[in-house]
């Protein structure tokens, strides 16, 4: 009776639009005040939430997010953009291919769907349109690509996975290397045959390129390279052994503020107060979010809602391939509906038992899981890309979630093929 009155609520809360946050607390609260004597009283959930983000690992979060800022004020974005258009700007499907390898770096920077997404383009889209590139076409790109944010490690998704399920966040940064790389060459791929076959302004694109030579290879090259190393520089540090996560962490905030403010200059002291409030701001509705849905999952574990799903689920699906499929349907709808680390946070403690009793590794399973989540950043109706980047953009949101169906089915190929193949995440461990 409980877990049916949690799960009605928790349903209508969403429809409604409360906060997840605040969905999360109060339904956490709903059994003990129908049934006083059910062990998850406020006093309990409070230690819970206070506990659950007591975390060395978790640290590492607010230290990305802080990073992510710094480069994106010093708009270190339009520095990698420029060294990659300058090599393929003149090749089919040139510029949009250099909006998604820049996605790519950039998410190995901010480890956010969202901040990739505002960052990359701010500045790219008026650049494509420039070139004689459809408006929603460009947005949509920029909005499915900056999905792949949280799947080019270092990702926080990944951290909070890594803090749910207990497994080596460091693997599961080498983990996301490949399929990172295959869904960025997916949404290559789907790019030029786009514009194979709707054509591009090669006129305004020569001009364009004219403009890059003008700046010249040696400027651009040495703009960027720096740019180019912080990734290299923390994932190095994270698989040489010399730093954690967290560690690694703190080392990108400290190498974008030398970057930002003393090399290129792009920043100054009173941006950094600026920057520290935004990421206070961001942090702190992640953490409260983070330890409501922490201590929402110790209610379901005291609801047995683990045994109850594990038991239907079992009894429907005999084979490891049907469990897949059934998982990653579930996974898709949930990201719909549900912000990435609230989803990571609840399902993971009621999934993961599930699919290891089939065979599936853990560290694949976190790959599974985030990439079905990072496509829900361009599904409505939560889509949270599709709204930055229809607030950066001016188009509807309907134009670009039409335009965005062929990059969604390409990100989906992949997804596939990481779910049936698992060596595609599992080689690079």
């Amino acid at each position: 009776m409980n877990l049916q009155i949690v799960s009605i609520l928790f349903v209508i809360f969403l429809i409604i639009g409360i906060p997840i946050g605040v969905v999360l607390c109060i339904t956490s609260m709903v059994p003990n005040f129908i049934n006083p004597l059910f062990p998850a009283d406020p006093q309990y959930l409070v230690r819970a939430m206070i506990s659950g983000v007591n975390s060395f690992p978790i640290l590492a979060v607010p230290m990305f997010i802080f990073s992510g800022n710094i480069m994106a004020k010093g708009k270190i974005s339009e520095k990698i953009f420029d060294f990659f258009s300058y090599f393929v700007v003149d090749k089919t499907a040139g510029l949009p291919i250099a909006v998604i390898i820049t996605c790519m770096f950039y998410g190995a920077i901010s480890g956010s769907g969202p901040a990739t997404t505002a960052a990359v383009g701010t500045m790219t889209i008026p650049i494509l349109a420039k070139a004689g590139y459809k408006k929603d076409f460009s947005t949509a790109l920029v909005a499915v690509a900056g999905g792949i944010g949280v799947i080019i490690p270092p990702s926080i998704p990944f951290i909070f996975y890594g803090q749910a399920s207990g497994v080596s966040i460091s693997k599961l940064f080498m983990a996301g290397i490949i399929p990172g790389l295959l869904i960025g060459f997916s949404l290559m791929v789907y790019s030029w045959i786009y514009c194979k076959k709707n054509g591009e302004d090669k006129e305004l694109i020569l001009k364009y390129k004219k403009e890059l030579i003008e700046s010249g290879l040696k400027r651009i090259f040495f703009d960027s390279v720096l740019s180019l190393l912080c990734p290299i520089i923390v994932l190095g540090s994270i698989y040489t052994g010399i730093a954690s996560p967290t560690e690694a962490a703190v080392i990108s905030v400290f190498y974008s503020i030398i970057l930002s403010l003393i090399v290129y200059k792009s920043i100054g002291i009173k941006d950094l107060w600026e920057i520290m409030v935004e990421t206070v701001r961001t942090y702190s509705t992640i953490l409260f979010i983070i330890a409501a849905a922490i201590a929402f999952s110790r209610v379901l574990i005291f609801l047995k809602v683990p045994d109850i799903i594990s038991t239907q689920i079992t009894a429907v699906v005999s084979s490891k391939i049907a469990l897949l499929i059934l998982v990653n349907l579930l996974l898709l709808m949930v990201g719909m509906i549900m912000d990435t680390t609230p989803a990571i946070l609840v399902l993971t403690p009621i999934l993961l038992p599930i699919v290891s009793r089939f065979g599936v590794d853990p560290i694949q399973f976190g790959i599974i899981m985030v990439v079905n989540l990072a496509i829900g950043f361009v599904t409505p109706p939560l889509g949270v890309n599709l709204f930055v980047a229809s607030t950066i953009s001016d188009v509807k949101m309907s134009d670009i979630v039409s335009r965005s169906v062929p990059f969604i089915i390409s990100f989906l190929v992949v997804l596939l093929a990481i779910t049936f193949i698992p060596a595609l995440s599992m080689i690079a461990i």
